[in-house]
């Protein structure tokens, strides 16, 4: 399985706008995040989990010709507002979009125009299916969602194979947990070092890491508090990194 991290930031990215800091300044390109997605490929299958409004950047940098489904976390624009994008993959058939009910009924109503009975010639086709909190296929790969919480709002992560990519949340319970054992990679969101409402700070991914004990462990979804790449990544334990985007890994 090969793993292409699209983007690695925050809602914001990085740079963020207005803003001068070490990290927004800095000439290290693995300092210059897109908003968070990862394109996986095993076998001719090909999956891109989330879809951000740097999407189209990300896709031509990335080289991808084929995406097999699509798999979304939640509704936040830096997860979905690159759908509109997906127009050249869904110029044959529907784009089969796998994500919970709710996060259905948002797209429903802020892309209206892909959704009617007769839609206009040429918008995205997606074929909505529903996740819950049992596991599915897609072609030879199973994928079993994981339940967190992105403080009051639920948010999936999704394990595939040996690979568990967890964006968005501050919270999973222990049977949630449990999902994760056994896995070799881990993808996982770290916001900053001080704490977040919302999100993971840089300790409470580690002690989650910890628990769960995979071989590699990948921090995600980093704002420019995180600071510089080349500062930081020294500072983490053995086997956990920072993740930039363009990087690959393979399981």
């Amino acid at each position: 399985m090969k793993i292409t991290f699209l983007g690695t930031g925050t809602s914001t990215g990085n740079p963020q706008l207005l803003c001068s800091c070490a990290a927004c300044s800095s000439r290290d390109s693995r300092d210059q995040r897109l908003r968070a997605s990862i394109f996986v490929e095993d076998n001719g299958t090909s999956i891109l989990i989330d879809c951000g409004p740097d999407f189209r950047q990300q896709a031509l940098r990335a080289k991808i010709r084929h995406i097999s489904a699509v798999l979304l976390t939640h509704e936040h624009y830096d997860h979905v507002g690159g759908l509109d994008d997906l127009r050249p993959f869904c110029s044959y058939s529907e784009m089969p979009l796998y994500t919970s009910d709710r996060v259905q009924t948002v797209l429903q109503q802020s892309m209206p125009y892909s959704f009617r009975e007769h839609p206009y010639p040429g918008v995205p086709l997606f074929n909505l299916l529903s996740v819950n909190d049992q596991p599915f296929q897609i072609n030879h790969l199973q994928i079993i969602p994981v339940e967190l919480m992105h403080f009051k709002l639920p948010v999936l992560g999704f394990r595939i194979g040996e690979m568990a990519y967890l964006t968005d949340f501050n919270a999973i319970s222990t049977s949630e947990l449990e999902k994760l054992r056994g896995i070799r990679l881990l993808i996982i969101d770290a916001l900053r070092p001080e704490k977040h409402i919302s999100h993971n700070n840089l300790q409470q991914a580690l002690d989650i890491i910890e628990a769960i004990k995979p071989d590699r462990s990948y921090l995600i979804h980093m704002s420019h508090d995180m600071g510089l790449h080349a500062e930081m990544e020294p500072t983490l334990p053995k086997s956990v990194w920072f993740s930039y985007d363009g990087l690959q890994l393979y399981t």
